[in-house]
């Protein structure tokens, strides 16, 4: 069994497709498919049912794609723990942050450490609060910007705190509340929403603030991020928005109202102390983050 075969397996099954695949891995598809035809007949099991359609995993290749892939990320950090110890830094980066995160520039932090680290590949995942948690655990992401309201903490990870803020409506301009000095949920509770889907931890804070204020309101628009459709619909005056305050103001083109008795969040820098590679410490050396900095929770 070759690292080679294995990498070759993941990219077949994450494109489903073995041309893909192959152009993925930079090999003609005539070789990739004998390198997997080769480890089925070592491992004695069909890892792919093949048609002229599609390309599906047998249960076989459900099981072995797991082990295969940490073999490689094995394989990967063994080769940058060596490099490290002969003073370079190579590896991959993986990080994870949620849409609204503020206290850092990411693409500038990005775009800086890979002037000074080339030979790092980077790779950049958005996500959920929780979701980001749980891929820092499992050493899916290396490093993790996510916000949680004042009363939650990171939990089974290694966190940092960056910033703290409160939520603020965001409107159109031309919107009744615009001119508003200050707003409280109350009032706008009357309001129809712009928010993530429900079960968020974005969504989840607002509705129960909304709820502790004992008054409830009409999300109508669910988006998945906040990107620019959020900011469309907050245009077209077809709702409003909750933002934390030091992000709000990025968007274009919408007003911001601080909220009376607006939740607050905290913005988390998240890391796994067992998982930590040379590329991940780097980054946090970039941040001025040292390792041993942070608060750890077991639980």
């Amino acid at each position: 069994m070759e690292l080679q075969q294995l990498r070759y397996v993941v990219a077949v099954a994450e494109t489903r497709n073995f041309t893909r695949a192959a152009e993925r891995c930079l090999v003609v598809q005539s070789a990739l498919s004998h390198q997997i035809a080769r480890l089925e007949r070592e491992l004695g099991a069909r890892l792919f049912d093949r048609t002229s359609r599609r390309v599906r995993m047998t249960p076989a290749g459900e099981a072995f794609l797991p082990a295969a892939r940490q073999c490689l990320d094995a394989a990967e950090r063994a080769a940058a723990e060596v490099a490290s110890a002969v003073g370079e830094i190579r590896g991959r980066l993986t990080v994870g942050m949620i849409p609204t995160v503020a206290a850092v520039d990411i693409p500038a932090a990005l775009d800086a450490f890979h002037q000074r680290y080339p030979h790092v590949r980077i790779r950049l995942r958005v996500g959920g609060s929780e979701q980001l948690i749980d891929q820092v655990k499992e050493g899916a992401v290396d490093i993790g910007f996510l916000g949680l309201p004042v009363t939650a903490r990171p939990e089974g990870v290694v966190a940092r705190q960056l910033a703290y803020d409160r939520l603020v409506a965001v409107v159109a301009p031309e919107h009744p509340l615009a001119g508003q000095a200050e707003v409280d949920l109350a009032r706008l509770a009357t309001e129809t929403f712009v928010d993530l889907p429900a079960g968020s931890a974005g969504r989840a804070q607002s509705d129960q603030a909304f709820a502790a204020a004992g008054v409830h309101r009409e999300v109508a628009f669910e988006v998945s991020t906040v990107d620019s459709m959020m900011t469309r619909l907050i245009r077209r005056q077809l709702g409003i928005a909750l933002l934390p305050s030091t992000f709000a103001p990025q968007l274009p083109g919408v007003v911001t109202i601080p909220v009376r008795d607006a939740p607050a969040r905290i913005e988390h820098l998240v890391w796994n102390r067992t998982t930590l590679t040379p590329a991940a410490t780097a980054f946090l050396n970039e941040l001025d983050v040292p390792v041993a900095d942070g608060e750890s929770s077991d639980r």
